[in-house]
């Protein structure tokens, strides 16, 4: 599930809404939305984000904070490491080999290092 994903599907059960009354409402299949809350989806375009927010009747920093996890929410990602240096590469590449292992602690612990960049 990706950031934006679980977002959705709070602002979704909040209102007790269906998959299928949502994706009617903002004009998607239930079936879309389904992979797009699952991460199976790419990134939602701008435009359904605005369909989202207008929907729920977001405001403000919320509306924003949609948009950011939206923009953070590619389920495939691809990293050129090919102007930096060998640990980055290595760092990169150890990172797409375990990242189903790590534990949610130590998803967390580099989440919160990466995000003061």
């Amino acid at each position: 599930m990706t950031p934006f994903g679980a977002k959705l599907r709070e602002l979704r059960k909040a209102k007790a809404m269906s998959l299928k009354d949502l994706a009617q409402a903002i004009g998607v299949s239930s079936a879309y939305l389904s992979a797009l809350e699952h991460g199976q989806r790419s990134r939602p375009s701008w435009y359904l984000i605005q369909r989202i927010i207008a929907h729920f009747n977001v405001i403000w920093d919320e509306a924003e904070n949609l948009e950011r996890l939206a923009a953070l929410s590619h389920p495939r990602v691809t990293l050129d490491t090919s102007r930096l240096s060998p640990n980055a590469c290595e760092m990169a590449n150890r990172l797409s080999a375990n990242i189903a292992r790590l534990s949610q602690a130590d998803i967390e612990e580099m989440l919160a290092i990466v995000k003061k960049y």
